[in-house]
């Protein structure tokens, strides 16, 4: 989709909103937390975004010649939209990112909508959303709100093995499990390919689920959501969740671009492998100190009846070459994110905005996975330290740099596909302002 289509369909609904409201007007405005306006009925509508410029150098260790690649481009550029009618029942989102750029992986092509959805408050307790949305069967890392990360990017845990946005139904509850505690049930009805699909549909559904524990209480201004414990929590707060998801015939390898990888069997019909992901996670936070912990595991089934791969150009190949030898499932399996990863991070805020924050992720790929491609991943430990400075009480305005060594002792390649020696350095910086 083209920017000035994105930005037209922006404006209309806006547009829309003002029209259905009849008479609107700013009612708050705080950084960082966009503008609220309200009109009569007591609808409500919020516009917000932010901008994160971002600068990344890349070092390649031991390597005789000037091996070090630096990155300069606008990491993400948003705008969003939410709304919610009279009754408040209804409630509607519409964000975008204009930057053109991925959410979490370099082999992954980016689409410019990232929300389109509408909720509906069936109860209380109980709300249905349609649409386009992030998914609850990810890992914790995808429920933090982008501006409010410890450090300059995503884990590589979600880099590998996350969904990030899905289309479908998706149903939440929040209930009170006695003596001040929370259970809050998901459940998620999509079609497992990824954002939304501008062409064929490939695969069935994708069906999963995710139960949250909060044994303290719900945490303050939305702190589940929100990495740093920016509102230094007076009381602890925890939250633990175990997620599963199902993916019935999948296209891609992680179920992110519908069509992506195809197979088909003798009479030239869609064979496609299921794909099932499952994980456990924690998020505890007190006084300026937070902690998150994932763990996601992997695995796949392959139908016995694909004898035809499809390539890239549209024509067919009946060759599956695992190491000189015809084996379609292992072939199958290494084109496949396949695995298990678990990612550790902490950090502290200081009473002054400055953060302290750490991170250590660790991936094990099965023997046949895409996690074994030495260009994009066979790195089986991350470590990375970073600081921040937040510039005010909010989210609003923050600059973060971190320092990350990647240990490439399995065998890596450059970008190129070149072998190289030795292991990587990662230097990002960012800034971050908001509206």
């Amino acid at each position: 989709m083209k920017i000035h289509k994105i930005i037209s369909v922006s404006l209309l609904l806006l547009s829309f909103a003002f029209v259905y409201a009849q008479e609107i007007k700013l009612d708050t405005y705080r950084f960082g937390e966009g503008l609220n306006f309200s009109g009569e009925g007591d609808y409500k509508i919020r516009l917000s975004g932010f901008i994160q410029p971002y600068m990344e150098t890349q070092h390649q260790t031991d390597v005789e010649e000037n091996s070090s690649f630096n990155r300069f481009r606008m990491r993400r550029l948003r705008l969003r939209i939410d709304g919610n009618s009279g009754n408040q029942r209804f409630n509607y989102r519409f964000q975008v990112d204009l930057s053109g750029t991925s959410e979490a992986d370099i082999t992954t092509t980016s689409n410019y909508l990232l929300d389109a959805y509408v909720s509906y408050d069936i109860t209380n307790r109980i709300t249905a959303t349609f649409g386009q949305r992030s998914t609850y069967t990810d890992n914790r890392e995808l429920f933090m709100d982008s501006r409010s990360l410890q450090l300059v990017e995503r884990s590589p845990l979600t880099s590998a093995f996350a969904s990030i946005r899905e289309f479908g139904l998706f149903l939440q509850g929040n209930f009170k499990a006695g003596f001040g505690s929370y259970l809050r049930p998901y459940f998620v009805l999509t079609n497992g390919d990824g954002g939304n699909v501008f062409r064929a549909d490939y695969g069935g559904v994708k069906v999963g689920g995710r139960i949250d524990y909060l044994p303290f209480g719900l945490f303050t201004n939305f702190g589940q959501f929100r990495q740093t414990d920016i509102v230094r929590e007076n009381a602890p707060k925890l939250v633990i969740g175990a997620n599963f998801s199902h993916n019935n015939g999948m296209s891609s390898r992680r179920g992110r671009e519908s069509g992506t990888i195809l197979y088909l069997n003798d009479n030239d019909e869609e064979s496609l492998p299921d794909y099932t992901k499952y994980g456990v996670d924690f998020l505890f936070k007190y006084n300026g100190f937070s902690a998150l912990g994932e763990y996601v595991k992997s695995k796949t089934t392959v139908p016995t009846d694909i004898t035809q791969r499809v390539r890239n150009d549209g024509t067919t190949s009946t060759v599956f070459d695992v190491n000189g030898v015809q084996d379609v499932e292992n072939y199958v399996k290494g084109r496949m994110m396949l695995g298990e990863a678990f990612n550790f991070q902490m950090g502290y805020i200081f009473k002054s905005g400055f953060s302290i924050d750490g991170r250590y992720t660790h991936l094990k790929a099965d023997e046949n996975s895409f996690l074994n491609n030495a260009t994009f991943y066979n790195r089986p430990n991350y470590y990375t330290f970073g600081v921040s400075k937040y510039l005010g009480r909010n989210y609003g305005a923050k600059i973060q740099a971190d320092y990350t060594y990647v240990d490439g002792s399995l065998g890596i390649n450059d970008n190129n596909g070149n072998p190289l020696p030795g292991d990587e350095t990662l230097l990002r910086i960012m800034l971050t302002v908001s509206f």
